[in-house]
């Protein structure tokens, strides 16, 4: 009786058996071995797990030894092919051509398993130990030894050269020869002191120092003139002596014309502080009897401070303001205001000392 134990399951013919027939099962047998040295591929059917079985005398994909997976869907995982019968010891090429961008994974039985990545290729084998077969990569891992001295460098004609041992490992790879410019010349060959020190540190002097050629064989000119000194303006409008500077801020200086920033307080409420700092034009509405605090930071020492105030009464009169934050000063002693509903006063204040006396007025009042 004939059996299939072989790795490649061809048919063993029994002695005795096949008496004028077997010239026929012999060439299977052959046309079987040559299939397992050419190409053949195995599709997913669907987007699950497959076992895909060498079967017994009969031609199949699965014997081939460069052994192509596709799947007639698009994976959404890695999906497991299982190469069976896990009897079988033998070595493939195996690509990963399925649909959906997943990697398979080669397993035979409960040993270990082999992952490839998609669009990927791996030399593989099966060692058929049964039940516990395992799947081992065979990708060659040669290093070798020497210098290789042929690569080309594109735009150069000596190429890379490498010593010292494999480069996947160790060694050192140096390009011979030097790098070639546009227009023909033989390029640099290195970064001189000059190019490095500037590139590092920029300055009149190491600009000075750097090459003096720009023709491709030389290094390059950096002109220095100019001397470089610092600007006056650096953040903003600065004085000699740098005692203040005011920001450039197109929202609060250079808007269209010279204008002031105005700063919308909202409802005083009880208390409100106004900081000068954050505007020169301030609006409100006085909607409670209110104390307005003139910020600490308003004013600088050596600087006169003003801002203007447009205060707008609410629909209920005669409510009150007091001021705080400073020693207050008006015209004759005393100011008043409009206090019926819905009145408007302009309020003008004024400190020559950072804030520590403040002059105030209200040159325009009552306009409802």
């Amino acid at each position: 009786m004939a059996t299939y134990v072989n790795n490649l399951r061809l048919k063993e013919i029994t002695t005795g058996d096949e008496s004028g027939t077997w010239g026929t099962s012999t060439n299977t047998n052959l046309e079987l071995i040559t299939d397992a040295l050419g190409y053949g591929t195995k599709q997913f059917a669907a987007d699950s797990n497959e076992t895909f079985t060498m079967p017994d005398a009969t031609a199949d994909g699965t014997r081939a030894l460069y052994l192509k997976f596709t799947s007639a869907v698009s994976l959404t995982g890695t999906r497991t092919a299982t190469i069976g019968p896990n009897t079988v010891s033998k070595m493939w090429m195996v690509e990963n051509a399925t649909t959906g961008s997943q990697s398979i994974t080669i397993k035979q039985g409960s040993g270990a398993e082999v992952t490839i990545g998609t669009g990927e290729k791996a030399w593989l084998y099966t060692d058929g130990a049964g039940a516990g077969a395992a799947v081992v990569l065979a990708n060659p891992t040669e290093t070798g030894t020497g210098t290789v001295t042929s690569v080309q460098v594109s735009g150069g004609s000596t190429g890379l050269s490498y010593s010292g041992g494999p480069i996947t490992t160790s060694g050192t790879i140096t390009l011979a020869g030097t790098l070639a410019v546009a227009n023909g010349g033989t390029g640099l060959t290195s970064l001189g002191t000059g190019i490095a020190t500037w590139w590092g540190t920029p300055s009149s002097a190491n600009l000075a120092s750097a090459v003096t050629d720009e023709t491709g064989t030389g290094a390059l000119v950096f002109g220095t003139s100019p001397a470089v000194t610092t600007p006056k303006i650096t953040t903003g409008l600065q004085d000699s002596a740098a005692n203040s500077v005011i920001p450039f801020d197109s929202d609060q200086f250079f808007s269209g014309v010279f204008s002031d920033q105005v700063t919308a307080l909202g409802n005083t409420g009880t208390a409100k502080t106004i900081n000068c700092n954050t505007g020169t034009v301030f609006t409100a509405t006085l909607n409670g009897n209110a104390t307005l605090t003139l910020a600490t930071t308003n004013g600088t020492s050596n600087r006169a401070t003003s801002f203007t105030l447009v205060l707008t009464n609410d629909g209920t009169p005669s409510r009150t303001v007091a001021l705080a934050g400073g020693t207050f000063k008006y015209p004759g002693g005393s100011v008043s205001r409009s206090t019926g509903a819905n009145e408007v006063d302009i309020w003008f204040f004024f400190t020559p000392d950072g804030g520590t006396t403040w002059y105030v007025t209200i040159p325009m009042k009552n306009l409802s």
